[in-house]
């Protein structure tokens, strides 16, 4: 493995300054369980590795009371979101995710953002946060921006960060009332491997439980960066849901997907599959409802 010089800055400003010192030659890393991975295998070769986990401000699990928001730092592990009793109780959907990523050692060191910003179709992370309508914060020469979070991928591996940019939060805004989530990853093996389909849902029902206020729809590796099935949220948006209602939306969204034939799975069985975990997810939050 290349030799590469270890810089630990305190701050997020100090990071910035470090990175365009460097330059190309300089890399950040969170957890490293994706980064020293590609260096090892030769994929990456920086010379310098910009270490994010001291940044105190990057590593804080939150919901404001006064605004309802749910923030998560960027340097958040998987681990954390798995044991915040938060997470498990209010965001399933969250929760249903990370549970199901890695190892137990893995989740204890890979973080959220992280799994955001190496932006792979297959991210399971990136599903269940598109379900629950968040947006990505993040810093740099430029200052403080932010972005819908269904908008910062822009293809397989690539997402909207320029040089030195640093993803800092993730917010998610208060859910509404009557609020089911859900998400499973489907594939050969419930961990330690990459899905062969994401699938996430969220519903959010009227004072009656009947009638849907409210639908998202996130669908990973049935397209070139994690999507959201529009067609079928609106198809479920005012309806009364049921078997049926879940049923049809499945088949809506199968129909948006834009899976592919790769080594791991063909498109037709993918698509099929897409049809068959909307609807289950979709009944598994009518289920969470009720149990609220």
């Amino acid at each position: 493995m290349k030799k590469f010089t270890y810089l630990i800055p305190k701050s997020t400003d100090e990071a910035i300054s470090m990175h365009e010192s460097h330059g190309k030659r300089a890399k950040y890393i969170a957890g490293g369980t994706d980064v020293i991975v590609k260096i090892k295998e030769g994929k990456l070769s920086p010379d310098y590795l910009i270490s994010l986990k001291h940044i105190t401000s990057l590593n804080q699990l939150a919901l404001n009371k006064e605004t309802g928001k749910l923030h998560i730092g960027a340097l958040v592990t998987h681990g954390m979101l798995e044991e915040s009793s938060l997470i498990r109780t209010q965001y399933p959907i969250l929760h249903d995710a990370v549970t199901n990523i890695g190892s137990v050692q893995i989740r204890n060191v890979a973080t959220i953002g992280g799994n955001l910003v190496n932006a792979v179709p297959s991210a399971d992370g990136a599903i269940p946060l598109i379900a629950l309508d968040a947006k990505v914060e993040f810093y740099g020469p430029k200052g403080e921006q932010s972005e819908d979070l269904i908008r910062f991928f822009l293809g397989p591996g690539q997402n909207i960060l320029e040089r030195s940019e640093i993803l800092t939060e993730i917010t998610v805004p208060p859910l509404l009332p009557n609020t089911g989530s859900a998400y499973i990853k489907f594939g050969r093996r419930a961990a330690m491997e990459l899905p062969l389909l994401g699938v996430g849902v969220l519903l959010s029902l009227d004072e009656d439980l009947k009638h849907c206020v409210k639908a998202r729809i996130g669908l990973g590796v049935a397209a070139p960066t994690p999507m959201r099935a529009m067609e079928a949220e609106q198809f479920l948006t005012g309806k009364a849901i049921d078997e049926d209602m879940a049923s049809e939306a499945g088949r809506i969204a199968a129909k948006e997907s834009r899976v592919r034939d790769s080594i791991r799975g063909v498109a037709w069985y993918r698509r099929e599959m897409v049809s068959v975990l909307v609807k289950r997810m979709g009944l598994m939050c009518l289920e969470r409802i009720r149990d609220l």
